[in-house]
């Protein structure tokens, strides 16, 4: 199935029931007076989060959705029936925005989190309601009220406690198919990922963390080149980044270079992201002769001293061991 992240839809809640005009009217009994009942209530349209589901390909599919009108009282002080609520399941990490007013109406990130986007309208009074000591034949009813109408908009962003960065062929998918149980599509060209990988890493039987890893950027992606920019929002809501960059890049001098391409894409797309923690992972260290393995790893470190910086291999399980140990300890301070 293909990955959707994005649809905007129409929703539109039940009217209400109109209020019944009605006298009792049985043999022998004159004058029965007023008997008509209320309208029912609309329906309501409600959003519900289900861990099941990991796309909004549905609401691509179909674009308006309307809940069932109220029924209209009836004699003998019969309310009218209420309309049935729409109840629309969205995967977890799904925002529910006002289109038109860009309005954050609710985010829903637990399992089975419920939020009423649209409230049904009320119904309306039957003429029983209008008796009184002075009037014992009213004839005057209300009608129900209308439904709502809203534009929404569906904004997916993965659920995840690491997000992984880089440009194309970085490494990203290689790392988390060695660290986690995810499997993604892994080949020696550009933007084999074409939509964010979710997997979740082991600490040990008893706690675990969710990692992300979406396609790659190149320069220019806050601008809309490449495929990275449509996905950098599934990062916004993670704790740490890991920012990779392979031993591809060259000398120390580009490596700094391919941090400082990536970072400047971050900034252009949102401020959030850019202050986010972020870790420097080098990839690919089995490129390196392990007798300069010492001397490499002390220049990475002091090239980047303000940076937790990790030198790994996906090739031969060098350094994830250490790695995942300190996200794991990293998050659980964060708990605590």
């Amino acid at each position: 199935m293909r990955f959707i992240d994005e649809a905007i839809i129409e929703i539109s809640s039940g009217d209400g029931g109109n209020g019944c005009l009605s006298f009792r009217r049985e043999k022998f009994i004159p004058r029965g007076g007023p008997d008509g009942g209320d309208g029912g209530k609309g329906g309501n349209v409600n959003f519900i989060a289900k861990e099941s589901l990991h796309t909004l390909q549905d609401f691509k599919l179909k674009r308006k959705y309307k809940s069932q009108n109220g029924a209209q009282g009836k004699g003998k002080n019969m309310h009218g029936k209420d309309g049935m609520d729409t109840v629309l399941e969205v995967p977890m990490g799904t925002s529910l925005i006002n289109d038109e007013t860009d309005e954050l109406l609710c985010d829903l990130t637990e399992s089975n989190q419920e939020y009423i986007a649209a409230e049904g309208g009320k119904g309306g009074l039957g003429n029983a309601r209008f008796k009184s000591s002075t009037n014992r034949a009213p004839r005057k009813t209300t009608d129900g009220q209308d439904g709502e109408i809203v534009q929404i908009r569906l904004e997916l962003k993965v659920l995840a406690d690491v997000g992984l960065l880089g440009k194309p062929n970085a490494g990203k998918s290689t790392l988390i198919s060695k660290i986690s149980s995810a499997k993604p599509k892994i080949a020696e060209y550009p933007f084999t990922t074409l939509s964010p990988n979710l997997g979740v890493v082991k600490i040990n039987n008893y706690s675990s963390f969710v990692v992300a890893d979406i396609p790659g950027l190149i320069p220019g992606a806050s601008k809309g080149v490449g495929l990275g920019i449509d996905f950098l929002k599934h990062l916004s809501r993670v704790e740490i980044l890991l920012h990779l960059i392979d031993l591809d890049e060259g000398d120390l001098k580009e490596i700094k270079k391919a941090y400082l391409e990536i970072n400047k894409e971050l900034a252009g797309f949102s401020e959030e992201l850019n202050i986010k923690e972020q870790w420097v992972i080098i990839s690919k260290m089995d490129k390196i002769p392990q007798e300069k393995r010492n001397d490499f790893d002390k220049e990475i470190k002091k090239l980047f001293s303000d940076k937790n910086v990790f030198c790994v291999s996906s090739f031969s399980n060098e350094g994830l061991e250490i790695l995942v140990s300190e996200i794991g300890n990293r998050l659980k301070n964060e708990e605590n």
